[in-house]
């Protein structure tokens, strides 16, 4: 392993020191100066320029008796660059014209990100932490991100220094920007991807998107159907060493997930005044219709022998969002700008769940049926208002404030019957879960220069939180709470010449518990294995602090992140012996340090970017018993190229590695993922045919180890990441530009609803 490392980074050394392509200047074609990073253009140069020039001959004139060919138009077709670093630590990712924009969804195209890192249903930004989603600009939820069309899509900024006129709400920020729209007339896409796997089955997505706009109306819409099959297996052993307490168990849990109607929609209507000034409606929504069966085997030895347990699920849930956005937005010709926008936001889950429990004690056969059925309802309305006042060219004020009220209702009830006739209520397993939010949030971001070679950004938000609580789960537990927060952002940035350039930030920032998480229903694996929420989770604090610099092309950044109360979770041991409750938890606090070097690189027919960090994390907590363990840093390694082949077709290569590493009450071993791609053009790129290769060896697997109170606890999970996908994409219409601005309203309590 340690002569892999060494491999990976030396190949690292060896991109990150290639030559740099650099500048030129153009000057006086025809009495005009362009400006390229790879062209110089010129009448012996031509030929060896690295992009492709299309020069536009005007008509032969006749001129004091000559004849002379006019230049109109100079036309410099470059190859998309995939990835730019700011002075300020963010980073904006094209995706629009590159092979990402050929990703079947936007968690599969986030997952290729550079410093992102998807998992466990998480998505996190290597050295800072699970990140929340915006879309233009205004905070989403996770359902509404996994529908976004990714043909919509025009980049992706990784904000890993908020300020504060974003929502409080997660560690950094992912801004998804779509395309905008143009000139009136009629426009759309369909896309077909075919996904085959041979852990995870076959897998079909249809994706349409209709644009349509004339005079001072425009229109869009979407629909997106996904068919087919999926997989996840996750295998865990839970051991007590002790010989007076002795047991060990092995449980594998296997989901085969079956699509019966997985879709997202969407339509919005805008009006526009003048075109800076308009007016907007969207609905929005998503369906997930999942069957299938979720096998379950448990093997349990202890020292009255050893028993055995086969649970089968079928799977019957049903879960249907809809939003509803109404926004205004005006831009004024100083460049100052209002946005005001309102949302109601509706989830809807319904679960019938049968499960047939059987179970080998000592030579004895039992069995046993189950229905878990579970009705719940989350509802949220919430206003917004950003206001940006631009002073000078250097300087701007930023205010604003929103209101969100979340009300949420669940009912449980486990039946059990020993004939699969005759069931009856389990009132330790059945529970009803009612939850009201109230979150009012202001904020003002100053944006100023100290001199032509430092500006910066202050900012505070301050936010304050009511809620009450009920539940009849373990008995009845009702209970209100009422917090504020203040939450100060500071950034300096240093332009110290055209080649350095370096900033400094301090973040806080809040995660509250998501609404499941509170909600202490069961969720139902094994007879010994629950999942179940925690009422009384606290929010996690966190302060950020980072230092960068870039020189040319290189960007290096140092950070060091502090949380109080950070959310974790972990297997406790229920009220059996055998028993045990996988349940989010509060740890203590935790320190992370982090430092990254980025170099990213672009000339004719090569398109590179390659990212080294390392990160040590510690997690402190003397509550829960965890067993402490040494520190062990994790090192990250990515790189992501394409190839352009003749201009007939392009090749992309995107490879990641993640070490393992300890963090203090655990550990988890390393994983990696390598990718090839090949993508080609047809009949005026109209139709583009994409062919994928994912995680070819297929080692984006989870894994780790821990101890708490007496439990040994071993976990390795496997994805249906290894797959190849054959991807048509049509192009049709005759519009030339776009109109539609689609701004969505949207707060953190959305993301927390799942």
């Amino acid at each position: 392993m340690r002569f892999l490392k060494l491999v990976i980074l030396y190949v690292f050394f060896l991109i990150f020191s290639s030559i740099e392509i650099k500048a030129q200047r153009i000057k006086n074609v025809k009495d005009k100066s362009y400006y390229s990073d790879d062209v110089i253009l010129g009448k012996k140069l031509l030929k060896s320029a690295q992009d492709t020039i299309i020069v536009k001959e005007g008509e032969k004139e006749e001129k004091k008796g000559k004849e002379q060919n006019e230049l109109n138009e100079v036309v410099i077709k470059n190859q998309t660059s995939l990835l730019k670093y700011r002075s300020n630590g963010n980073i904006d990712v094209n995706v629009n014209g590159t092979v990402l924009a050929t990703s079947s969804s936007v968690i599969e195209l986030l997952g290729r990100v550079s410093n992102v890192v998807v998992a466990d249903g998480e998505i996190s930004v290597v050295g800072k932490g699970e990140a929340i989603i915006y879309l233009n600009g205004v905070l989403i939820n996770y359902e509404r991100f996994a529908a976004i069309p990714v043909s919509q899509i025009q980049k992706i900024e990784v904000i890993s220094n908020p300020s504060a006129r974003y929502d409080a709400e997660g560690k950094a920020v992912i801004n998804i920007i779509t395309k905008q729209n143009i000139e009136s007339g009629m426009m759309g896409a369909v896309n077909q991807h075919v996904t085959v796997s041979k852990f995870g089955g076959t897998l079909y997505n249809t994706l349409l998107d209709f644009n349509y706009s004339k005079g001072k109306f425009s229109f869009v819409t979407n629909y997106g159907l996904q068919l087919g099959r999926n997989r996840e297996l996750l295998y865990t052993t839970r051991t007590r060493p002790d010989p007076d307490d002795f047991m060990k168990s092995e449980l594998t849990t296997d989901w085969k997930r079956r699509f019966n109607n997985y879709s997202n929609f969407g339509f919005g209507l805008q009006y526009n005044f003048s075109p800076n000034n308009y007016i907007s409606l969207a609905y929005s929504g998503n369906v997930n219709d999942l069957g299938g069966i979720t096998e379950s085997r448990n093997s349990i030895t202890n020292n009255s022998g050893k028993s055995f347990y086969a649970t089968d699920v079928d799977r019957n849930d049903v879960l249907l969002n809809q939003f509803i956005n109404l926004n205004y937005n005006l831009t004024t010709s100083k460049g100052s700008t209002l946005f005001i926008g309102s949302q109601f936001s509706n989830y809807n889950q319904t679960i019938r769940d049968f499960i047939d429990e059987n179970s080998e004690i000592e030579e004895t056969d039992a069995e046993r049926y189950l229905k878990n059925n579970v009705g719940s309802r989350i509802n949220i309305i919430a206003v917004q208002a950003d206001y940006s006042k631009k002073i000078n060219e250097k300087t701007k004020l930023e205010i604003g404030a929103k209101f969100s009220h979340a009300t949420i209702n669940s009912g449980t009830d486990f039946l059990i019957s020993d004939d699969e006739i005759n069931f009856e209520l389990d009132d330790e397993l059945s529970s009803d879960f009612e939850y009201n939010e109230k979150i009012t949030a202001a904020y003002l971001n100053y944006i100023g220069t100290l001199n032509e070679k430092v500006n910066f950004s202050l900012g505070v938000r301050g936010e304050k939180t009511s809620y009450d609580l009920f539940t009849d789960a373990n008995g009845t537990q009702k209970f209100d709470k009422s917090y504020g927060n203040f939450f100060p952002n500071a950034l300096l940035n240093f332009n110290l010449s055209e080649d350095w350039k370096g900033h400094f930030s301090y973040v806080s920032r809040i995660t509250r518990p998501r609404y499941q998480a509170l909600n202490p229903y069961v969720i139902y694996q094994d007879p010994f294995t629950t999942i179940e929420g925690n009422p009384n989770l606290l929010p996690e604090k966190t302060h950020a602090f980072e230092i960068g610099a870039m020189y040319k092309k290189f960007d290096f950044k140092v950070g060091y992140t502090y949380k109080i109360d950070p959310i974790s979770a972990a297997a406790l041991r229920g009220d059996t012996p055998n028993s045990y409750i996988l349940r989010a938890l509060n740890l203590e606090k935790g320190h992370t340090f982090f430092a990254s070097l980025s170099r990213a690189f672009n000339i004719r027919w090569w398109n590179s970017v390659n990212t080294a960090s390392i990160t040590w994390q510690k997690s402190v907590d003397n509550f829960y018993a965890f067993a402490f363990s040494p520190v062990e840093p994790q090192i990250y390694l990515y790189t992501n190229n394409t190839f352009t082949i003749l201009k007939l077709f392009k090749l992309q290569l995107l490879a990641w590695y993640l070490s393992d590493r300890s963090y203090g009450l655990g550990s988890e071993n390393g994983r990696s993922t390598i990718t090839l791609g090949i993508e080609r053009n047809f009949f005026k790129d109209a139709l583009k045919l994409n062919f994928t290769a994912n995680d070819i060896f297929h080692k984006f697997m989870v894994s780790g180890d821990y101890n708490v109170g007496q439990t040994q606890i071993y976990y390795h999970r496997t994805y249906s990441t290894d797959y190849f996908k054959l991807i048509a994409t049509y192009n049709f219409g005759d519009s030339k530009k776009t109109t539609y601005k689609k701004t969505e309203v949207e707060q953190s309590e959305n993301s927390r609803a799942r």
